[in-house]
């Protein structure tokens, strides 16, 4: 497979995370944790729009049913107006836990939003998966994380895949599409060879995971049957941090990178870490889903 990435915003970002494609509106939404910004690129005219908000941000969802989006801050589950930047709190499961924050969400085809927290000390196993429910109701799904990541559905939607960065571990739950009930954990991607850590992922139309190297300047594909990698894209950013299939076609690859904890000698050799990237693909995704349905 040849690839060919293309330099789609210097964004300078200090922890780009978290793209997610807009397939209705045609918009990539992804965040700059560290700074607190939900940003939104639209590809038809390459403009760029920042939205600031009081808190960390690690996940943004769009809303099926409102001009909003529910998103995931250091301080639990909320509710944001995209036109004002106003919030409203739905839950915070870890309010009693200071040192730990969220991290990376999706949805899943019900429209429930699923979304990890980490320890912010580096603490193993003080993380937790959590599910918000469509009437408001959050509930564990997952104990004992050490940071919760990258989240991916298979094709059949039979099994939910779950990366835990510091484990270097890719996990493979079962999955109940109606209940949204898991069950039978077991890790089938080993990451421990790889350069640098697991960090966000996303599913292809052929089941294949491709997986986001923090430390590690790629994304790379992966085969969750056999737990081979079969591709890789190198980026020119040493933390490259998730990816998305976006695009009219749902066949360009959107990656995002970070700056966020380099040295001087780092940042002179990745000047574009911390940029959003794109690259076009002969394999297409799946559209996002939504908050709601």
């Amino acid at each position: 497979m040849v690839h060919q990435l293309k330099l789609v915003v210097d964004a300078n970002a200090a922890l780009g995370e978290g793209p997610f494609w807009d397939h209705k509106e045609g918009l990539l939404y992804w965040v700059d944790i560290d700074n607190k910004k939900i940003c939104i690129h639209n590809p038809a005219n390459n403009e760029n729009k920042e939205l600031v908000l009081p808190k960390k941000v690690s996940a943004i969802i769009p809303a099926n049913s409102k001009k909003g989006a529910v998103v995931a801050l250091e301080n639990g589950l909320h509710y944001v107006n995209l036109e004002n930047g106003d919030i409203q709190l739905i839950f915070d499961p870890e309010e009693h836990l200071s040192n730990n924050r969220f991290n990376d969400g999706k949805c899943d085809t019900q429209g429930r939003f699923w979304a990890g927290t980490m320890s912010t000390m580096d603490e193993r196993e003080q993380g937790a998966l959590y599910c918000l429910d469509k009437d408001g109701s959050v509930v564990k799904k997952v104990d004992k994380v050490s940071t919760s990541n990258g989240l991916a559905w298979s094709v059949d939607n039979k099994y939910l895949y779950l990366i835990d960065t510091p484990v270097q571990k890719v996990y493979r739950f079962d999955y109940e599409t109606d209940s949204g009930k898991i069950d039978n954990m077991c890790a089938v991607i080993d990451f421990t060879e790889e350069e640098g850590f697991p960090d966000g992922m996303t599913i292809d139309d052929e089941g294949m995971l491709w997986i986001a190297h923090w430390g590690g300047a790629r994304v790379s594909r992966w085969d969750p049957t056999s737990g081979k990698k079969i591709d890789e894209i190198k980026v020119p950013a040493k933390n490259v941090t998730s990816c998305v299939f976006g695009g009219e076609e749902l066949n360009e690859l959107f990656i995002t990178t970070a700056k966020e904890g380099m040295t001087s000698e780092e940042l002179e050799k990745y000047p574009l870490s911390g940029a959003l990237f794109k690259c076009e693909m002969d394999i297409k995704g799946f559209p996002g889903n939504y908050f709601g349905g």
